[in-house]
């Protein structure tokens, strides 16, 4: 049976100041959304509107910002109120891990939105454009997750040639859940998203697969890590992440439908 390998946090210390993966996570995320988006600004029918790279620079500071807030905030009030209102000077310590997507994916809206504003860019087109820039960055912070030991899996049969003990938990064999985000809800997705926007889509139509695709694997991925906390819904016991990721599927599905029956010919 597998073993965590319960990795040092801290990739490299200099005297007083440390570097930590989970950081280097964040950058790494950081760097591929300018890469990709610079192979995506050259797409016909992007470059087409006009997009720059430095636009793109632009984007990615506004972003790291709302990542950054809205993530650990999302963090403080999805997940652990009672813990943080209780220890509010960890609130910052985001070095630490715990980063909630949901929470940044509102942060990011509201970045963009700003930045649209200011750019005289519709929000939705500024979402179309750099939806499919998204989920291996989330991958990575999914990895960072996993060195980190943390989101464990639920406990899962010994005889999973990848089970897994977590130390920081128990010696019960459990799935490698980041592993399975990192793959479904990031890689995966990824590849659907990159494919279906290669092409011209009707407005808000990439923005619907992220958000319904994102919602959908988030859910499935779900029932394979500890939730933080569950809620019953119609009947259902489901976890917080997979409530959270509900509204997003109906959103996506309502952007998609708008996007078609404006535009049914759309190639």
């Amino acid at each position: 049976m597998l073993i965590h390998p319960m990795p040092d946090p801290i990739a490299l210390a200099i005297g007083p100041l440390s570097l930590r993966w989970y950081g280097l996570m964040y950058l790494l995320a950081f760097v591929l959304f300018l890469l990709l988006g610079r192979v995506r600004l050259k797409q016909p029918h992007i470059a087409v509107a006009g997009w720059r790279n430095e636009d793109l620079e632009d984007m990615l500071f506004y972003g790291v910002l709302g990542v950054v807030i809205g993530g650990r905030l999302g963090e403080v009030l999805f997940y652990h109120p009672d813990y943080y209102f209780a220890h509010p000077k960890e609130i910052i310590a985001i070095w630490q891990g715990g980063m909630s997507f949901h929470g940044g994916f509102l942060g990011v809206m509201v970045a963009m939105g700003i930045w649209g504003h200011l750019h005289q860019r519709r929000l939705m087109d500024v979402m179309d454009l750099i939806a499919p820039l998204v989920p291996l960055g989330y991958a990575a912070g999914r990895i960072g997750n996993f060195i980190n030991a943390e989101l464990p899996g639920r406990v899962a049969d010994a005889s999973l040639p990848w089970a897994m003990i977590w130390p920081n938990v128990d010696n019960l064999p459990r799935h490698p859940s980041p592993i399975y985000q990192a793959l479904v809800d990031g890689v995966l997705l990824f590849i659907v998203l990159w494919i279906y926007s290669r092409k011209p889509r009707p407005y808000l139509a990439v923005s619907g697969v992220f958000a319904a695709g994102y919602g959908c694997a988030r859910f499935f991925t779900e029932y394979f890590r500890t939730p933080d906390y569950e809620v019953m819904l119609g009947g259902w016991t489901i976890s917080a992440g997979q409530l959270l990721s509900l509204p997003m599927i109906v959103v996506g599905v309502v952007l998609l439908a708008i996007a078609y029956k404006r535009a049914p010919a759309a190639a």
